[in-house]
C-alpha cells in the first residue's frame, strides 16, 4: 500500500473518531432550563417541601386575620368616639354631674328625663358649678314651661356636694352653670310626655345670649325633639 492511501485512511479514521464524540458530547448536553422546570413540575414534592408551603400559605392567611381584627378595632373606636345621648323614657328620679375636664366644663348627661313629681340630684365631681333655670325669677329668658318653679342652687364649690329640684309640671327645661354659661355649660331636662309644640324652651331661642349659648341651646333642642319623637 502507498504511503498516500496510508495517509488518506488515518486521516478517515481520525474524522470519524472526532464525529463519533461530537455525537456523544451532545446526547450527554444538560436538558434546557423549560426541560427541567417540566421535569420538576412532574416531579411528586417531599414532605417536607409540602409542609413548607403549607406554612407559608397558613403565615399569609393570618396575616390577612390580623388585618381584618385592626378593621374590626378600628370600628370599635369609631364606636366609642359616638357623640349622641340615649335619652329613654321618663323615670322617678335622674342623676346629672357637674364636671371640670381638659375639654371644659360639662353636665352630664346633657339631657335627662323623669316622670311628673320626678326628682333630679345634681352631683358636684369637679370644678366650682351651680344649676340655674332660665327663669325670670334668676333674670333670664323662660326656658322652662310654663307656670314651672325655678330653681337655682348657688354656687358649689366643694367636691361631692348634691343639689336636688323636684319637678312638678310637664315640659321642657333649659338650665345653665352660672359661672360657665358663656362657654357652652348648659342641659336639660325632660319631664312627663310633653308635646313638643308650644314649649318655651323648644321655641323661644334667646338673641341677646352669645353665640356659644345660642349654638348649645339650638344642639339642646334637636336632642329634645328627637327625645319626643318631633324631629324636622
Amino acid at each position: 500500500m502507498s504511503e498516500d492511501n496510508l495517509t488518506r485512511r488515518r486521516m478517515l479514521q481520525l474524522t470519524g473518531s472526532a464525529a463519533a464524540i461530537g455525537l456523544a458530547g451532545c446526547a450527554g448536553a444538560p436538558a434546557s432550563d423549560g426541560q427541567n422546570q417540566a421535569q420538576a413540575a412532574d416531579e411528586p414534592q417531599t414532605e417536607t417541601e409540602a409542609a413548607e408551603e403549607s406554612h407559608d400559605d397558613s403565615e399569609s392567611g393570618h396575616g390577612d386575620e390580623e388585618e381584618g381584627h385592626s378593621d374590626q378595632e378600628d370600628g370599635h373606636g369609631d364606636e366609642g368616639h359616638g357623640h349622641d345621648e340615649s335619652v329613654g323614657a321618663p323615670t322617678d328620679t335622674a342623676e346629672v354631674k357637674m364636671v371640670t375636664t381638659d375639654n371644659g366644663y360639662h353636665f352630664e348627661p346633657h339631657v335627662v328625663r323623669v316622670n311628673v313629681g320626678g326628682t333630679v340630684t345634681f352631683h358636684n365631681e369637679s370644678g366650682t358649678h351651680s344649676t340655674t333655670a332660665y327663669h325670670p325669677d334668676n333674670d333670664q329668658p323662660q326656658l322652662v314651661p310654663d307656670g314651672a318653679a325655678s330653681w337655682d342652687s348657688g354656687i358649689l364649690s366643694e367636691e361631692g356636694a348634691t343639689f336636688e329640684h323636684t319637678f312638678e309640671t310637664e315640659g321642657v327645661y333649659h338650665y345653665y352653670c352660672t359661672p360657665h354659661e358663656a362657654l357652652g355649660m348648659i342641659a336639660t331636662v325632660i319631664v312627663g310626655e310633653p308635646e313638643a309644640h308650644g314649649q318655651p324652651a323648644l321655641e323661644n331661642m334667646p338673641s341677646d345670649k352669645p353665640e356659644e349659648v345660642q349654638n348649645k341651646l339650638k344642639e339642646l333642642n334637636e336632642m329634645a325633639n328627637k327625645a319626643l319623637g318631633h324631629e324636622h
